[in-house]
């Protein structure tokens, strides 16, 4: 690849090439880009949005879908955000590898987790699966039964001839 101040400028949206003194497209008026020497592959492209600090570690379950295209669409999600994952079809489904149908895992590296779960719980992808904290009054009312049922078991214990 040459330096890119000797590339021709284009427009990233019609590919109109211009002059290097240009700053705009006569036609869309969208900002000018230097010209590349090779087009991007949707595969380079994909790879340039993932983060470096999320692509660590062993891979972990992050979401689970219905099928293939609904997982590829958490895929999409999790991409723009820079968490790089990959997809799994459940364990337990007896579904043919050419076709869609059938649920499937959705896998991060394991330093990305934490970022992928925030992604999806803001999407309500995913629920929050900590443990709700129990209400005082349930917990109290817990007690008070507890006490009622030893009490009765007390009174009935005193009651009872021998």
């Amino acid at each position: 690849m040459t330096a890119s101040g000797s590339q021709p400028l284009v427009c990233p949206a019609c590919a109109e090439p211009h002059p290097l003194d240009a700053r705009f497209c006569r036609h869309c008026n969208m900002p000018l880009v230097y010209a590349a020497d090779e087009p991007i592959s949707d595969r380079h492209e994909r790879a340039r949005k993932i983060k470096p600090q999320y692509a660590e570690g062993e891979l972990v379950r992050a979401a689970g879908a219905q099928n293939q295209a609904e997982a590829e669409f958490i895929q999409g999600l999790l991409l723009e955000e820079g968490v790089p994952s990959t997809l799994r079809r459940t364990r337990g489904f007896d579904v043919p590898d050419m076709l869609a149908a059938g649920p499937r895992d959705v896998m991060v590296p394991a330093s990305g987790y934490a970022a992928a779960r925030e992604v999806l719980l803001q999407a309500e992808i995913v629920r929050d699966e900590r443990p709700a904290a129990t209400p005082p009054a349930r917990v109290l009312a817990g007690l008070l039964a507890a006490c009622v049922v030893v009490g009765l078991i007390a009174w009935i214990g005193t009651e009872l001839p021998l």
